[in-house]
């Protein structure tokens, strides 16, 4: 038991400098336009080119990689991470930076897919979800610490610095999985016995509404930052304070996802469109009044949370005899709503204002319930 809680911390601290470098980056798009010279949706680019990139790759890289020693496979990558947030940092070339996002997209499934698969590996059998919630509040400490750390050395000293700050987390992360992290050979299954398995309509039933339902987020999510500084007039201190905030209800609802999708998993998937929606409404309505903003937007956080349990579940779950391969599409799926949701968030942003992001969310979020719905009603009795 002691070597699984090791290893699960370790994985959380590399998860928590991956998920910073890729999450921290939404915070900054406006510096990132300052800093390359470049209008904010061409620094949108830094988002969702490295989405893209991961859409493609996840489906083949965690299979490729599947057999390698997971200590220096992890370690590598993490490594690599730290080296190209630091070039990017001390450049000004605008390609040259949206290379250094491109470069660690291509290994990120290394890493990030083949860490549930691990869990699901090393832990008990009722204690699946829940390892697989703990390795996910590495996703939500980057919101916690990473996205307001990266906004404010961004905001207050420059992007180099926010570049900087990427590049060490990811160097400690890289020394303690290389002294801590055991040796664990990978696992050796055939690329087509784990495709052959996945190749059923609840998968991609699972596969469609979980894109759908990411791209409603991220027409949102993606431009947050945008929003509470041009709308809201949030800045520097309290645009920090209010992402911490966010990141804090985040980590809180990544623990509460675990626990409802244990109990009642097709209820939380179902109703989480309308809930969440409901919220966004209520930013497009007081998004101009900083009180009641921050309250919703620690709302957002916990929805946030409780989404990253649900993305990798749905998936997931429709796939148990392929966990490579079903790992490696939820980030290929989730990255493909990301790259949709920015590029629609922005095409809405330059057209019809930075509050248009939240109608055009709540319109594609209820658009995907209908989805959601229709594996609950077909396969009810799958889990």
């Amino acid at each position: 038991m002691k070597q699984y809680n090791q290893i699960i911390l370790l994985m959380v601290l590399g998860t928590f400098g991956i998920l910073s470098t890729e999450l921290g980056i939404i915070g900054i798009l406006p510096q990132i336009a300052q800093h390359f010279n470049i209008t904010i949706d061409q620094a949108g680019l830094f988002v969702s080119v490295f989405a893209i990139i991961i859409a493609i790759t996840s489906i083949f890289i965690p299979l490729l990689v599947s057999n390698l020693n997971r200590k220096w496979l992890f370690s590598s990558v993490l490594l690599v991470f730290a080296i190209t947030s630091l070039i990017s940092g001390f450049t000004t070339n605008f390609y040259i930076g949206l290379l250094c996002r491109i470069i660690p997209a291509i290994i990120y499934p290394a890493y990030c897919s083949l860490t549930f698969a691990v869990v699901e590996e090393i832990a008990p059998p009722s204690e699946v979800q829940m390892g697989i919630s703990k390795v996910l509040m590495g996703v939500s400490a980057g919101s916690i610490i990473g996205v307001p750390i990266t906004t404010f050395f961004a905001t207050t000293i420059g992007y180099t610095a926010a570049m900087i700050w990427f590049a060490i987390i990811n160097i400690i992360a890289a020394i303690a999985t290389m002294i801590f992290f055991p040796d664990m050979k990978g696992t050796v299954m055939t690329h087509s016995s784990q495709i052959k398995s996945a190749k059923t309509k609840l998968f991609y039933l699972s596969c469609l509404g979980i894109v759908i339902l990411v791209t409603g987020v991220c027409i949102s999510y993606s431009y947050m930052s945008e929003f509470l500084q041009s709308v809201t007039q949030i800045y520097d201190t309290t645009l920090t304070l209010t992402l911490f905030l966010f990141g804090i209800a985040s980590l809180i609802g990544t623990w509460t996802g675990g626990k409802l999708l244990t109990k009642s998993p097709d209820k939380t998937v179902v109703i989480y469109p309308v809930l969440f929606s409901i919220i966004l409404l209520m930013l497009y309505i007081y998004g101009h009044v900083t009180i009641p903003t921050i309250i919703f937007m620690i709302l957002w956080g916990a929805f946030d949370g409780v989404l990253n349990n649900i993305m990798q579940y749905w998936v997931v779950s429709a796939a148990p005899q392929a966990p490579e391969f079903a790992n490696g599409m939820y980030f290929s799926m989730l990255n493909i709503g990301i790259t949709i949701g920015t590029s629609i968030g922005g095409v809405l942003i330059m057209n019809y204002g930075t509050m248009s992001i939240f109608i055009g969310s709540v319109i594609i979020l209820l658009f995907s319930d209908i989805f959601l719905y229709m594996r609950v009603r077909l396969y009810e009795n799958i889990i």
